[in-house]
């Protein structure tokens, strides 16, 4: 009311705002102007009695208090029939106010960070039936340049092929990615002690970039990303539209956004955020060229001298020319790849009945220095090579002509 007033709002209007009587509004101006005391605060505190308790728990207190936990001690111990908030209020008016915690406010430069984060929207109206989506955020912490991908999980394919859209979307990599301390990203502790998922350590390692977890319970540590998932459900909310599918959500979601940047300013530079990150875009680090799929799961195996390398209970065929060498195994959507120094050198499928997979176009070519090549497999060995690809149904008959033709 005091405010309202400062500012020359009449007292009917204030009455209508608070939804009070004018009368209501009348009487406490006029106790405001007059200076009047509540006589109220005069009354004793009925925790004042126990003051001497008060003032030795107080000081047996390391760090902050609580005064819940004060609460109960005065039930459990001296029979204290008060209210919790009858403890708050002697505790304010007897005791100074704690010290005020100063934060530190930092601007990062361009290229060095981006935020990201979770979004959840249960009830979008896809297809239509109302669906529980998820939004990944990531946002540039210089240009404030947004990125906004929907998916229908929080699996760690779905962690890391949303981060590989999202990088598209913004036109790069930058030095750092924070992050919260999701199982897909910090398997275990929280923040600098964390420790960061193999996995996504791998998918940070393969596209060049620091995954910085951010500290428990500080919300403020990454206040970027926060601040635009606030934004989204206020401006960018999928509530109210119908949807085709998630792909036109993710259309109607990437124009908008594109809008916004051009109307919005960036506070770094004073300039639009689209221009702010046309300039910062300069300075991420390039996507590979093509992008390789995310994988949930990635292992270091040495190739047999059978061509062979061991993946989840299966093996799986590489060129002969890598035998004796390490390489990274990786398992994707639908698949297993096999990659060498930043090349993918052979891809199966994942998860099937069989338990070795095998191209017999590994095997083939000259011979290197370090490698010989195996012996061909002749005449007999590539008619039945040609016949396993046959249907089943025609297989054994054609199996058993071909061989009596190569026996002739």
């Amino acid at each position: 009311m005091r405010a309202l007033s400062a500012r020359g709002t009449s007292k009917s209007e204030i009455a209508r705002l608070l939804q009070v009587s004018e009368g209501t509004v009348r009487y406490h101006l006029k106790r405001i102007e007059g200076a009047i005391v509540d006589g109220r605060s005069r009354q004793a505190l009925k925790a004042a009695a126990l003051s001497e308790v008060i003032d030795a728990w107080r000081e047996r207190q390391a760090g902050r208090v609580n005064l819940v936990a004060l609460h109960q001690f005065l039930q459990t111990e001296y029979g204290y029939a008060g209210s919790l908030k009858s403890v708050q209020r002697y505790y304010k008016r007897t005791y100074p106010a704690p010290a005020i915690r100063v934060r530190r406010r930092v601007e990062t430069p361009a290229g060095a960070q981006a935020q990201v984060d979770w979004a959840h929207f249960p009830g979008v109206w896809v297809d239509g039936a109302p669906t529980d989506l998820l939004a990944l955020h990531m946002v540039l912490s210089f240009s404030r340049m947004e990125a906004i991908i929907w998916s229908p999980s929080k699996t760690m394919l779905s962690w890391l092929s949303c981060h590989s859209r999202a990088f598209e979307r913004l036109g790069g990599v930058p030095a750092t990615v924070r992050v919260d301390n999701e199982k897909t990203a910090v398997v275990r502790g929280a923040g600098a002690w964390g420790v960061i998922n193999p996995t996504y350590r791998r998918y940070a390692n393969a596209l060049k970039f620091h995954v910085d977890a951010c500290p428990p319970r500080q919300p403020r540590c990454k206040g970027k990303v926060e601040r635009k998932i606030a934004d989204q459900r206020l401006s960018l909310s999928p509530y109210g539209e119908h949807f085709a599918d998630v792909a036109a959500l993710q259309a109607w979601t990437d124009q908008r956004l594109e809008a916004r940047a051009i109307r919005r300013i960036c506070p770094a530079t004073g300039s639009s955020v689209e221009d702010a990150w046309r300039a910062e875009r300069d300075v991420l680090t390039p996507l590979p060229d093509p992008l390789f799929e995310p994988f949930d799961a990635a292992v270091l195996a040495r190739v047999g001298t059978d061509g062979l390398v061991a993946f989840e209970g299966r093996q799986y065929s590489v060129p002969f020319r890598f035998v004796g060498q390490t390489v990274e195994v990786r398992g994707v959507a639908g698949a297993v790849e096999v990659w060498k120094g930043g090349e993918r050198i052979a891809r199966h499928d994942r998860h099937t009945s069989r338990r070795v997979l095998l191209l017999q176009s590994h095997y083939d070519g000259p011979s290197t220095p370090e490698v010989i090549a195996p012996p061909p497999l002749g005449r007999m060995g590539a008619r039945i090579q040609e016949l396993a690809a046959l249907p089943a149904p025609m297989r054994s008959i054609e199996f058993y002509a071909a061989l009596a033709e190569v026996a002739r």
